[in-house]
């Protein structure tokens, strides 16, 4: 097969590309494959010009006839360095690429250092950002270099370093520049000024844009000008700009917005400026709250932009008769066949005056602007997006991205304005754009979607219209900040639970793992973050914590842990440990966690950290982890128990959910005995009682867990009679609106007040610490007393005289509905605990029989989690005679007999259930 191909123009967006003449041939070998190094040149060159630089660069080191494509001038004619690190080294590769490069994007001020590297003397376009670092010698130098520049911009962030020195520099360097925008300027005095207007004649755009003051008069001498922007710039003197600006022949746009201009400053610019056709006034404090300049429409055939007027219709009519619906005079004048140069000119400057205001007062978030955004600024920004200027684009989904937000600290966003950008089919364009091969617009174009999915309708638009697979596509680039943006949007969409699967099957799962890998080397801590939390929101479900592990997650996750130093990373990558551990009935990912090299070291050491946020996250990991024995060992070989502690006692003024976790975690812990008695050596039984006291029922039902725990033992038992928790326990016993926080108290006090307790205290609470004074007798009638009401308050007397009238099951039964604590179900106790209330059913005190039994009743009743672990414990313990007797004992309270026949009805039950 044979082709000839002849020299031709191609179009890639409003560029002309250049191809050469070829003569090549596309082959099949012998088995029918086609030899891709054969492609004809300009099919090649066609291909690399809708790739990235980076791609473009791999494509070129795959043989020697594609790397000398790669270098054609046609391809070289736009770079945007933003996505990559370019110092000196990198430039100096990239010159021999860029003799004929005409536009150039970068980003910061070393990128900003390496641009004379490039050798790009026919440079037209600089455009530049996060440029606050960079000084007058550098710019300076850059303008030296590069005669040729036609259009010069920085910002949207200040220029904190640039001064009215660099600018005559520019001036006298660059004589054909015709565009000049900079941010945040200092000052700009005339001498800057006028030297622009003596040497540049063709400039014609000026921005001066958040500067702290800048020469009124001189702009007057820019005869050239015909757009001229000072949004933002403070210190104005209106009367000398009136009176200089009216005679600029040229003038045709002026951009006033967020300002201090005054009404009557306004209405002299529509009366004295013969050329002016366009006022733009967005955000001005002094115009808006005004009422007659707002009810005023005589602009004397000048349109006045604003957020009281109209703007689609104030745009439209600059066309006549030419669009049909106002609202989409942006698209209609796109698709003209018949364009005006000098209207281009003008819409062109009204997109980007109009993208940066909108970003910018979206970036303030002022108050009382909900009527705009939701009846055209939303739209306005929508319209922006699909504008032919790259740089119009890109901050117009910034500011969508950034318009909806409304608390960044707790990811809060206006449902309204999100809806509204759904709505006007905001959410497949934003796909398209995430889609483009450019990076930047990928990237802003992800961070809109991530902000917007926070809202859950959105969300929901967004998984439909196939948001999850673009996202996930994109978190493989190997552009960072595209990437971090993609992990975010995946971030959030992994918050509802019907995207969790999605995320799964679009390969979201390994491409979040292999962005921590990938980027926790070279770093990243924004990427890494996000990445993080989404696996950690993704482990939450059983299923997708298995394809986590299955792709090297827990690896991964317990890497970033040991070696991130940074806050919101370790955040989150301990909690998602934390969320792959809380699966341990079903999976195997909590002994996957534990098992892993360093893992319970890590956490550990993240007990300690500063930041509560850390601290609680790493607390909660190693609480799930605890429910595995292996786990719980390893966990205090590790440190475990000392740090736990510790946080314990400097947690009393943390969040409730930093107290809960570090409860939560010692009452884990405290399952094993060796480690509950080393919990009260450590003084870990204090600082448990001050969270029991806490007013919230997370925090004192976990405390009361960990308290029951350690009061098995006898020595922790006395600590805690020592350090006053009996009247902290009675509390929760006798208050507490948790069912379980009362349970568990009465347990605790059963558990110190059953007689075990008694050889202790006769010689202290240990050798190693001096007996405090207590009055024994008194804690225990206090103990007993409540321990007696908590039962009584399950106990239905009626039921009770029936189910002891009668043998039918359905009194007992009722008895049982009355008295079922749900969440005491999901207890699991040991073999020594279940030995231990049975022995307390001989107990001379009948109330504590009655709580024996009323606690075994509990963790025996059918459908309990572990109800059949418990029975077996008790079949073993040959527990059904005791039983008969504490039901069959006269002088036993009706409550110890009625719940000890439950009890036995329950080992029937399981019996017959396990015998079928």
């Amino acid at each position: 097969m044979s082709r000839r191909i002849r020299r031709k123009l191609t179009r890639r967006g409003q560029e002309k590309v250049d191809c050469p003449e070829v003569d090549e041939c596309l082959t099949l070998d012998e088995r029918g494959i086609v030899d891709w190094t054969k492609l004809p040149n300009d099919t090649v060159i066609q291909l690399f010009s809708c790739l990235n630089y980076r791609d473009r660069a791999s494509l070129s080191s795959t043989c020697r006839t594609w790397r000398n494509l790669g270098v054609s001038p046609c391809l070289w004619q736009g770079l945007d360095l933003r996505p990559h690190k370019c110092d000196s080294a990198a430039a100096v590769s990239l010159a021999p690429r860029c003799r004929n490069l005409q536009k150039l994007r970068f980003r910061g001020a070393e990128s900003a250092d390496a641009i004379i590297q490039l050798q790009a003397k026919s440079l037209i376009e600089i455009s530049g950002d996060y440029c606050r670092k960079i000084t007058d010698a550098t710019l300076s130098v850059i303008a030296a270099r590069h005669e040729s520049l036609e259009s010069l911009q920085l910002g949207p962030d200040f220029c904190e370093r640039i001064s009215s020195d660099a600018i005559k520099a520019i001036a006298i360097c660059c004589p054909q520049l015709q565009r000049l925008r900079l941010s945040g300027i200092r000052e700009v005095d005339g001498d800057a000024i006028n030297a622009l207007a003596r040497h540049c004649h063709g400039l014609v755009d000026i921005g001066l844009i958040d500067c702290l003051n800048i020469d009124e008069v001189a702009l007057g001498n820019v005869l050239s000008l015909r757009f001229l922007s000072v949004a933002g710039t403070t210190n104005m003197k209106w009367s000398l700009a009136l009176q200089n600006w009216s005679k600029l022949p040229n003038l045709t746009g002026l951009d006033v917005s967020r300002t201090d201009i005054i009404p009557n400053a306004a209405l002299r610019l529509f009366s004295s400026s013969p050329c002016l056709k366009i006022l733009c006034a967005l955000y001005c404090p002094a115009l808006e709250q005004d009422a007659n300049f707002v009810s005023n429409n005589n602009h004397r055939g000048k349109l006045l932009l604003s957020f009281f007027t109209d703007i689609f219709k104030e745009v439209a009519s600059l066309f006549a008769d030419t669009t049909n619906k106002e609202r989409n005079v942006f698209v209609e004048w796109r698709n003209l066949k018949t364009k005006g140069r000098k209207m281009d000119s003008v819409m062109n400057w009204l997109e980007w005056i109009l993208s940066h205001s909108l970003l910018r007062i979206a970036e303030s978030n002022p108050q009382g602007l909900d009527n705009f955004w939701l009846s055209q600024g939303a739209y306005l920004l929508l319209c922006l997006m699909r504008s032919t200027q790259e740089e119009v684009q890109e901050r117009a989904a910034t500011g969508l991205a950034t318009f909806v937000v409304i608390d960044d600290e707790n990811a809060s966003i206006h449902g309204g304005r999100a809806e509204a950008v759904m709505r006007d089919g905001g959410i497949g364009l934003l796909l398209n754009l995430a889609r483009s091969w450019r990076e930047g617009l990928q990237t802003e174009a992800a961070k809109a979607i991530a902000n917007l999915s926070v809202n859950a309708n959105v969300a929901k638009a967004v998984a439909e219209e196939g948001g999850i697979s673009v996202l996930a596509i994109l978190a493989k680039s190997m552009n960072r900040l595209a990437a971090e943006e993609a992990a975010g949007g995946l971030w959030n969409l992994s918050v509802g639970e019907e995207h969790k699967a999605a995320i799964a099957e679009a390969g979201g799962v390994k491409a979040l793992v292999d962005l921590i890998f990938k980027w926790s080397i070279t770093g990243g801590e924004g990427v890494l973050e996000r990445a993080a939390g989404a696996l950690a929101n993704l482990a939450a479900d059983d299923k997708c914590s298995m394809e986590v592990a299955t792709v090297g997650g827990v690896h991964a996750l317990v890497k970033l842990a040991q070696d991130c130093k940074a806050e919101g990373v370790q955040e989150q990558a301990a909690r998602a440990l934390a969320n792959l551990a809380a699966h341990g009935d079903s999976n195997s990912n909590n002994a996957a966690v534990g098992q892993e090299a360093g893992a319970l070291e890590a956490l550990v050491q993240l007990i300690r950290s500063p930041h509560d946020g850390v601290r609680q996250e790493a607390a909660g990991a190693l609480w799930n982890l605890s429910f595995d024995d292996r786990n719980r060992e390893a966990i205090a070989a590790a440190g475990g128990v000392e740090a736990l502690v510790a946080l314990a006692q400097s947690c009393s003024n943390a969040s409730p959910g930093l107290q809960e976790r570090a409860a939560g975690a010692l009452w884990g812990l405290s399952v094993s005995e060796a480690n509950s008695i080393a919990i009260g050596r450590e003084g870990g039984v204090a600082p448990l009682i001050a969270l029991a006291r806490s007013d919230v029922e997370d925090v004192h039902e976990t405390a009361a867990g960990a308290l029951w725990n350690l009061a098995f033992n006898p020595g922790n038992a006395f600590r805690i009679v020592e350090e006053g928790g009996v009247p902290a326990l009675v509390h929760l016993c006798s208050s507490s609106i948790s069912k379980m926080a009362r349970f568990m108290a009465a347990l605790a006090l059963a558990y110190m007040f059953d007689g075990r307790m008694d050889g202790v205290a006769l010689v202290g609470a240990s050798s190693e610490s001096n007996s405090k004074s207590v009055n024994l007798d008194g804690a225990r009638r206090m103990a007993l007393k409540n321990i007696e009401a908590f039962i009584l308050a399950f106990s239905d007397p009626q039921a009770f005289s029936a189910a002891a009238a009668s043998s039918v099951p359905a009194a007992l039964t009722q008895v049982t509905e009355s008295a079922r604590i749900h969440e005491a179900g999901h207890l699991r106790c040991s073999g020594a605990e279940i030995g231990r209330f049975v022995t307390m059913l001989r107990n001379s005190s009948s109330i504590l029989k009655a709580c024996a039994a009323f606690a075994l009743l509990q963790f025996t009743i059918p459908g309990g989690r572990h109800a059949q672990h418990h029975v077996r414990l008790l079949q073993n313990t040959g527990a059904s005679r005791i039983l008969r007797a504490a039901a069959a004992a006269a002088t036993a309270p009706i409550e110890a007999k009625i719940f000890a026949r439950i009890v036995l009805r329950n080992l029937e039950h399981h019996q017959v259930e396990s015998s079928t």
